[in-house]
C-alpha cells in the first residue's frame, strides 16, 4: 500500500472519530479533556488495527454482526443522557458525568474504532507495512478528534445553554446513523 493509500484509509476512518468529538466537544473543552479524547481516540484507532490484523477473519467475524450495534448503543446511551442532563436545572447538573472519563472515554474510543479492526485485516492481506499504517491512523484520529473537539467548542461558546442538548442530538444522531452502515 502506498503512503498515499495509507493516508486515504485513515482519513476514512478517522470521520467517526471527528463527528463523536464534535459532540463532545460541544460539551467539553478543557485541555485536559481535548487531550484525552485526543489521545485515546487516536490510540484505539492505532490498536485496532493491529488486533484485526493478528486476529484474523475469526475476529472480524465475530464483531461483524454486532459493531453497527455496539456503536449505537454506546453513542445512543451517551447521546440520550446528554440530552437529559441539559434539560435539568443547572443547580441539579453540576453533577453531570464526563464523556472523557471512564468507560464512557472506553466506549467511546471502542465505537469510534470498530472499522479498523477489519482494516487491519485488509492490510494484513494486501502485505502493507502494519506500523506505518497503523502510526498514520492513530495519529490522523488523534488529529482530526482534537479538530472536532475545538469545533465543537467554538459552537459551544455559540450556541450558549443549548450546546448540551445538541451535543447530545449529535451523538444520538450518529448512534443511529450506525444502524445503516
Amino acid at each position: 500500500m502506498t503512503l498515499f493509500e495509507v493516508l486515504l484509509l485513515a482519513l476514512a476512518l478517522s470521520a467517526d472519530a471527528f463527528s463523536v468529538a464534535l459532540g463532545v466537544g460541544l460539551r467539553c473543552s478543557s485541555p485536559r479533556q481535548l487531550f484525552r479524547l485526543s489521545w485515546h481516540f487516536g490510540l484505539f484507532q492505532a490498536l485496532m488495527p493491529f488486533v484485526g490484523a493478528a486476529g484474523g477473519t475469526a475476529i472480524h467475524e465475530l464483531a461483524r454482526g454486532t459493531d453497527h450495534y455496539l456503536a449505537f448503543a454506546v453513542l445512543a446511551a451517551l447521546g440520550v443522557r446528554m440530552l437529559w442532563e441539559s434539560s435539568r436545572p443547572d443547580e441539579a447538573a453540576g453533577g453531570r458525568g464526563d464523556p472523557t472519563r471512564g468507560l464512557s472515554l472506553v466506549g467511546l474510543s471502542l465505537a469510534t474504532s470498530i472499522d479498523a479492526l477489519g482494516a487491519g485485516i485488509g492490510l494484513a492481506l494486501v502485505g502493507a507495512n502494519l506500523l506505518r499504517s497503523c502510526l498514520i491512523i492513530g495519529v490522523t484520529a488523534a488529529l482530526a478528534t482534537l479538530a472536532g473537539m475545538l469545533l465543537g467548542a467554538r459552537v459551544k461558546r455559540a450556541a450558549g445553554r443549548f450546546a448540551g442538548a445538541l451535543a447530545g442530538l449529535v451523538l444520538l444522531g450518529l448512534g443511529v446513523r450506525m444502524l445503516f452502515p
